[in-house]
């Protein structure tokens, strides 16, 4: 790992000439990666990879558990014969959909093939989106079922999760995206490695957070750094005074953390 490494680099979409070269040489300690170089079935394989690891960075592949984008090579079969599975769209991101994550079936078809895809392609673990879903999906859907119950359902999936990657690799990292008040719940601390969470400073793009739950996020996050947990965090800013603003924040709370911008289609700067 080069001396000046710092941070993580969070890059879902265009990567360079289709590759992980860029990434590489970058100077980060992490990277979180998409499973598809183009989103759906073209997969980066495990020489790729390995050419990423060997820059000195822990990688991680991201997909998303309580959700299915529109896009994915799955989502057609999804709709098709089993579309009971899909709940309400998700108004930030047409073609995106919740999902019944605690249903076998949806960790049949969209959760192990993807934890097993990561395995054989040599990540050293995964970056799972939207555990939020407990909080967004419509409970007019999901009759009798309430959000306690729906967080709960979602720490047993990461739980499930965990517990499998680390049957083929006792080192396997398991790092769940936003949600930081899912360490309630019971087995969440002992599943996972770290948090990715985004926007506890900025939101896209270059807005301070300042609403309630930002704060409600932040002290949250910062008891799983206190539990040991290692915190990716990620702002949406351009302007050199709330990148470095940022930047300090991460310097302070001892996260490891990347300003970019909402796209993630790029290589940003790391912190200083």
């Amino acid at each position: 790992m080069p001396r000046d490494a710092r941070g993580f680099v969070y890059q879902l979409q265009g990567y360079q000439d289709g590759g992980l070269d860029a990434l590489a040489a970058a100077p980060f300690r992490y990277a979180v990666i998409d499973l598809a170089r183009d989103g759906g079935d073209g997969y980066f394989s495990a020489e790729e990879v390995g050419v990423l690891k060997k820059s000195g960075k822990r990688v991680l592949a991201y997909f998303e558990i309580g959700s299915i984008e529109s896009f994915r090579p799955d989502y057609a079969a999804i709709r098709d014969d089993r579309a009971d599975l899909l709940l309400n769209e998700w108004p930030s991101w047409p073609g995106e959909h919740f999902v019944r994550y605690w249903d076998q079936r949806w960790w049949e078809l969209g959760v192990r093939p993807r934890v097993d895809r990561a395995l054989a392609a040599g990540f050293d673990g995964v970056y799972l989106d939207t555990p939020l879903a407990y909080e967004e999906i419509d409970l007019a859907l999901v009759p009798g079922i309430g959000r306690e119950e729906l967080g709960r359902r979602m720490v047993e999936l990461i739980a499930r999760i965990s517990a499998h990657g680390k049957r083929t690799d006792a080192d396997f990292l398991v790092y769940p995206q936003n949600s930081p008040e899912l360490l309630h719940h019971h087995g969440y601390l002992e599943a996972v490695d770290g948090i990715g969470v985004e926007e506890l400073f900025f939101r896209a793009t270059d807005e301070p957070c300042a609403a309630d739950y930002c704060a409600q996020n932040l002290a949250e996050t910062r008891k799983l750094r206190a539990a040991g947990k290692t915190v990716l965090a990620v702002d949406y800013a351009v302007r050199p005074e709330n990148v470095e603003r940022a930047c300090r924040a991460y310097r302070e709370e001892g996260f490891e953390g990347y300003v970019s911008v909402r796209e993630l289609d790029r290589i940003s700067a790391p912190c200083r």
